[in-house]
């Protein structure tokens, strides 16, 4: 397994909020994340800082390796670290109301858990096909799943940063978790809506499917988003499972 990451500014930030890491369990499980924060001149950054830490080093800590469990240990470490950001931002007035998104993947052989909270993604590319297995917690993507918008419709809808689940903001976080199989060559990419609200998910294809290096795909990413205005701070992780197996 390969991995690369690289977090940006932006072109109108003032500070990056984004936060992101790859972590290795004692069983040999990997975990990916990706937290876009919010809320205050730096609360943002602390609660994506602590949603990111926290959780590594609690998986750090962790012998599971069977997915089943891994999913019902996510569940309960972000409902956890939720109480965590809350606790905080209660105690430390310059934190008040901070937030954080979060996406990750576990990855453990040839099977992947994906987890999110937020609109931050995950896709994945196999056999030439960009797909997202992340579910978008925004008010827009609740209209697209009613039938109330269309996808085209979504991506410059008034209202498409409506977040409708964070860590940080209610007592009860609901996350998004699914099992699926990691196939030879799959290339998974996590991501901030830095890069999403910039980069199509086609543009996105065409540079994942390129023959460069996994850092040199993060840093086309996010250039590309840049160049499209850089709106927002951009992070990008990619792991690809470079592992064959044998007939």
């Amino acid at each position: 397994m390969k991995t690369a990451f690289l977090s940006d500014i932006g072109r109108k930030r003032q500070s990056n909020q984004d936060y992101v890491n790859v972590f290795t369990n004692i069983r040999g499980a990997v975990l990916g994340i990706v937290a876009d924060g919010m809320g205050g001149h730096k609360g943002g950054d602390v609660a994506s800082d602590m949603a990111v830490s926290h959780i590594g080093h609690d998986f750090e800590q962790t012998d599971l390796k069977d997915l089943s469990a891994l999913k019902d240990w996510i569940v309960k470490e972000l409902q956890k670290e939720n109480n965590r950001i809350i606790d905080a931002s209660k105690q430390f007035s310059d934190l008040n109301g901070m937030g954080t998104t979060m996406v990750g993947v576990i990855i453990y052989e040839d099977k992947m858990l994906v987890s999110n909270v937020g609109d931050s993604r995950l896709y994945l590319l196999r056999n030439q096909t960009l797909k997202q297995l992340s579910f978008d917690h925004s008010l827009v993507n609740e209209l697209v799943e009613s039938g109330e918008l269309t996808k085209s419709e979504a991506r410059n809808h008034p209202q498409k940063n409506i977040i409708t689940q964070t860590l940080g903001v209610n007592e009860n976080v609901k996350p998004e978790s699914n099992i699926f199989n990691f196939l030879s060559d799959d290339i998974l990419l996590l991501c901030s809506d830095g890069l999403t609200n910039m980069v199509t998910e086609d543009a996105i294809k065409e540079i994942l499917t390129s023959n460069i290096s996994l850092k040199e795909m993060c840093k086309k990413l996010i250039q590309k988003a840049n160049n499209a205005g850089g709106l927002d701070n951009i992070t990008a992780l990619i792991i690809k499972n470079d592992i064959r197996k044998e007939d």
